[in-house]
């Protein structure tokens, strides 16, 4: 995509603006961002103590209105109505890019309903960020926070069939109860935690998934974690070695027989037949 010369830029029109704002360091954020945020009559923010912190860097004294999972049905009527007389307001998350595992998406669909226009405003992304310094394959889905109960064990199931890199939120003090699972579905995997991105003390933990250990200490904040696409099985045997025996008895007692028949058959060169009968005779 080639890059708009400045002086074509068309002017800031009335309607929502999605704005990135910084994942971390608080000069992540471009000139038009700054611009449109200083040109709103109203700022719809995630929690305005945080946006606070960089619009009072920034100079942006636009009115806040507190927009969060918890209130935004509440609020979408009086939102609609300010935009409705021709307003310019914007939405920004407490970080990245809005509507992404963020409040947005029922204004957004609201505003397209009542015709009212919806414009981004590009800039960081706490995904894209991650993926691109995985070294993983640059096809990837992203599926929002890491599933913590037990009844979506079988959404894990259909996403780790897929054969590319795979993007998670998590919170940072639930990570060790989400390494079981992991080796669970994704145990073929290279995995990379990125934590405290864009800050002073960001870090990089690049490790296969089978040898995921836990934190030690408790640690705050967000992860945002990369699952590489599939890794080509060195396992020319058509038998179970103990190792596959241990994983299989692993998901016994979360998976149906015939998910984890297809799931090893899918990463080992083994007949489903003998994985099947193996899953019986553990069963019994």
């Amino acid at each position: 995509m080639t890059p708009q010369n400045e002086t074509k830029i068309k002017e800031i029109k009335y309607g929502l603006y999605l704005v990135s704002t910084p994942i971390g360091n608080l000069t992540d954020i471009t000139l038009r961002a700054i611009d449109v945020l200083k040109n709103s009559e109203y700022i719809l923010c995630e929690d305005t103590r945080v946006s606070k912190n960089l619009f009072d860097r920034y100079k942006i004294y636009s009115k806040l209105i507190s927009y969060h999972k918890f209130n935004e049905k509440k609020n979408l009527e009086k939102i609609i109505n300010i935009l409705k007389t021709q307003k310019v307001v914007s939405l920004v998350s407490d970080a990245g890019t809005p509507a992404i595992s963020d409040p947005g998406r029922i204004l957004i669909n609201e505003c397209i309903k009542n015709k009212i226009e919806v414009y981004p405003i590009p800039g960081p992304s706490a995904v894209s960020t991650a993926v691109s310094i995985s070294g993983f394959s640059n096809n990837y889905y992203f599926c929002g926070f890491f599933p913590e109960k037990e009844k979506e064990i079988k959404q894990l199931n259909s996403i780790s069939n897929l054969n590319c890199s795979i993007v998670f939120f998590i919170s940072a003090k639930k990570f060790n109860k989400i390494i079981k699972p992991l080796n669970l579905f994704f145990f073929n995997r290279d995995i990379v935690i990125c934590r405290e991105m864009s800050k002073f003390y960001e870090e990089y933990i690049r490790t296969k998934v089978v040898n995921l250990k836990p934190f030690e200490k408790t640690l705050k904040g967000e992860l945002t974690i990369v699952i590489s696409e599939k890794k080509e099985s060195k396992n020319i045997s058509n038998k179970l070695t103990e190792s596959d025996k241990k994983y299989i008895k692993k998901m016994i007692g979360n998976l149906s027989l015939k998910d984890i028949t297809n799931f090893v058959s899918s990463n080992k060169n083994i007949s489903k037949k003998e994985i099947y009968n193996y899953c019986l005779k553990i069963k019994k």
